[in-house]
C-alpha cells in the first residue's frame, strides 16, 4: 500500500533536513555558492549503484559549476518519491523512466529529461535453500516475492516476469522490502522466496552464499532476454508543467548529468568508487563494491539520450500492470531529448 500523501510530505521534510546535514545527502554544503539556483531531487535509493550519477555529479562539483544548489534526498521506494514530486514537495525524482508511463495512465503529466541507464541493472535472486526448486519465474506460483515497494519499478518488472513465464500476478505474493539491509533481512528470515534488487545488495547476498540468480538484467543481453528489448531505467523526471516553466534550470541540471555520464565512461570503477561516500559500500566492502561496479559499468548511458526502442519496451512491460493495461499511452509525452541533446557539446 502506498503511503498517505501527508506522511510522504512529512518524510520529505525530514529527508531534506537530514540530507542538508549529512555529507552524503546534499550539495548545499561546501559546493553551494551565494546566488545559486536551488533545486530539490528525491532519489529512490541514493546508495544504489543504479542511482550513482546523482551523488557523483555532486562530488565532481558539476552542480556548482552549473550554478545550482541541489539538495538530494533519499527515499528507498521510488513510488513514494513520485508522490512527493506530484505534491510539489520536491522539484524532481531520480527514478525509473517507466513511472512516467504509469503516471500518464493515471492522468498525470510527467516526463524524463535525461536517461542515465540503458538497462535496469536489476537482478532477481532466490534464497539459496531453494536452488533446484525455483529455477525461473515459471516456478513462482504461490511464492513470496520481494520488491522495493508496491507500485515501484521492481513491482512492475516482477509482475511482467511472472506473466511472461505463465504465472498470473494474482498467484504471487509481492512484498515491499526496499533494498540493502531490509532486503537481506527478508531473505534471512525467509519472509521472501525470491526478490528483485541491485548492487551492492546483489554482491552481498551472492558472496555470502545466501542467494543465487535466476534473472540478471545488469547487461544489455540479460535485459533483452528477460524483457524483450532495451529497457531504459534510471532517469531524472519532473512534472511537465515544471519543465515548461523552468527550462533554463532544467537545462543546467541535465548538462551536469550529461557531463557526469561522460566522466563515468572515461574513468575506472575504482576512480568512481573513490568519489562515493564510504557508507555506500560499508555493508559489502570497498573491494566488492568496486568489482560489482566494474562488472556492470556498461549500464550507464553515455549520452543521456533516450534509447530509441526503450519507451516501447517499457510500455510492453507495464501492460502487465493493471493500471496501464488497456490504456492509450502517448510515449512521446513521457520523455524529452531536448535538454540532453543540447548538452552534448558542452
Amino acid at each position: 500500500m502506498k503511503k498517505p500523501l501527508a506522511a510522504v510530505a512529512s518524510a520529505v521534510a525530514v529527508a531534506l533536513v537530514v540530507s542538508a546535514c549529512g555529507a552524503g545527502g546534499s550539495s548545499s554544503g561546501p559546493s553551494a555558492t551565494a546566488g545559486s539556483t536551488k533545486m530539490s531531487i528525491m532519489v529512490g535509493g541514493l546508495d544504489k549503484q543504479i542511482y550513482l550519477p546523482f551523488m557523483l555529479a555532486e562530488k565532481l562539483g558539476y552542480y556548482k559549476d552549473a550554478g545550482l544548489d541541489v539538495t538530494l534526498s533519499d527515499e528507498p521506494a521510488g513510488v513514494n518519491a513520485e508522490t512527493a514530486m506530484l505534491a510539489g514537495q520536491v522539484d524532481a525524482v531520480g527514478g525509473f523512466y517507466d513511472h512516467n508511463i504509469d503516471l500518464q495512465a493515471k492522468g498525470q503529466s510527467t516526463e524524463a529529461v535525461v536517461s542515465m541507464l540503458q538497462v535496469p541493472g536489476e537482478v532477481e535472486l532466490c534464497r539459496a535453500d531453494l536452488k533446484g526448486t525455483v529455477t525461473s519465474p515459471a516456478d513462482w506460483k504461490g511464492r513470496s516475492l520481494g520488491v522495493t515497494d508496491l507500485g515501484s519499478s521492481t513491482d512492475f518488472l516482477t509482475q511482467y516476469l511472472a506473466q511472461k513465464n505463465g504465472v498470473s500476478a494474482t498467484d504471487i505474493h509481492r512484498i515491499g522490502v526496499q533494498a540493502g539491509p531490509t532486503f537481506i533481512a527478508a531473505m534471512d528470515h525467509k519472509s521472501i522466496d525470491c526478490g528483485m534488487t541491485t548492487e551492492p545488495t546483489v554482491s552481498n547476498l551472492i558472496n555470502s552464499g545466501k542467494a543465487y540468480i535466476i534473472d540478471d538484467m545488469r547487461t544489455a543481453d540479460g535485459a533483452r532476454q528477460a524483457l524483450g528489448g532495451a529497457y531504459p531505467a534510471t532517469s531524472l523526471y519532473m512534472r511537465t508543467d515544471y519543465v515548461n516553466s523552468n527550462k533554463d534550470k532544467v537545462q543546467k541540471l541535465v548538462g551536469a548529468y550529461v557531463k557526469t555520464l561522460k566522466w563515468i565512461q572515461t574513468h575506472s570503477a575504482a576512480d568512481i568508487t573513490a568519489q562515493m561516500p564510504p557508507d555506500y559500500y560499508t555493508g559489502v566492502g570497498k573491494a566488492a563494491y568496486i568489482a560489482a561496479l566494474d562488472s556492470e559499468k556498461g549500464i550507464y548511458n553515455p549520452t543521456g539520450l533516450m534509447p530509441a526502442d526503450g519507451p516501447a519496451t517499457c510500455l510492453a512491460v507495464l501492460q502487465a500492470n493493471s493500471d496501464v493495461a488497456g490504456k492509450s499511452i502517448n510515449l512521446a509525452k513521457t520523455y524529452t531529448n531536448e535538454f540532453a541533446q543540447a548538452a552534448q557539446n558542452q
